[in-house]
């Protein structure tokens, strides 16, 4: 497998070991809570988002989420899901092989799980992504882990649930991320992009609403401010269609 630029690779990968097929759970009901965490789905992608866009990346989805986003495209993820141990996932993850890793929801950090879950993978030697809402305390995660952090425009509904706390936790290898539905969630993004001075702190992504925003008016309006964004779109939908599960 050719080596990718930024990824970490100081600790080889195992040899494979299967994962507990569906319908089967590998979860202790007796283990102390952070032993189990509740799996969605894990399958290998392509990164469609962020500033790794476009790399080979495992995706680890837990259940739950907190929040109802008017625009949300994992509803699936709020109910379904897997029993395992922490311990399970980590060697599923590692025998597929892929550096990149990135635990996402619903909302991960519901689960007490999946804090020993990125420090295990970050020990395996994965880079680890962690993709959440922005409602939830992130001070807990493992400092190697970057933090992808949602902030709620107007739009989705929760924007009073941004708990504006956590830039106090940013490290520059975190990113902030708009998800912008209309003109109105882009002058809130822009003005929390001034008032707060985002940019530097982190890496701030603007992407529009799929299907709601077309990606050519977002851009024209970053560019008409100047902002200091990265535009992104989902990558992902592009390539298959939008609501195609498990890429």
């Amino acid at each position: 497998m050719s080596r990718l630029p930024g990824l970490r690779y100081n600790a080889p990968v195992s040899a494979p070991e299967p994962i507990a097929p569906a319908g089967t759970t590998s979860a202790d009901p007796r283990a102390p809570a952070g032993t189990n965490v509740v799996v969605h789905e894990i399958y290998v992608s392509v990164q469609g988002e962020s500033s790794y866009a476009g790399l080979p990346c495992v995706f680890v989805r837990l259940t739950g989420c907190n929040l109802r986003c008017v625009w949300c495209d994992t509803a699936h993820a709020f109910y379904e899901g897997e029993r395992r141990t922490v311990a399970d996932v980590v060697r599923g993850v590692r025998a597929l092989g892929v550096p990149l890793v990135e635990i996402t929801g619903g909302e991960p950090l519901l689960q007490p799980g999946a804090l020993p879950l990125m420090k295990q993978l970050a020990d395996a030697g994965h880079t680890v992504l962690l993709e959440t809402s922005g409602a939830l305390d992130i001070s807990g995660v493992d400092p190697r882990v970057v933090r992808i952090v949602d902030v709620k425009c107007p739009a989705s509904g929760e924007a009073a649930r941004n708990r504006w706390e956590n830039l106090e936790h940013l490290r520059p290898a975190d990113e902030l991320k708009f998800v912008i539905a209309d003109r109105a969630d882009y002058e809130w993004a822009r003005e929390q992009m001034r008032a707060r001075d985002l940019a530097a702190r982190v890496t701030v992504l603007f992407g529009p609403v799929w299907g709601a925003l077309p990606p050519r008016t977002l851009v024209e309006w970053i560019l008409a401010d100047r902002l200091p964004v990265r535009f992104q779109v989902q990558m992902h939908k592009y390539i298959w269609p939008p609501d195609t599960r498990g890429v």
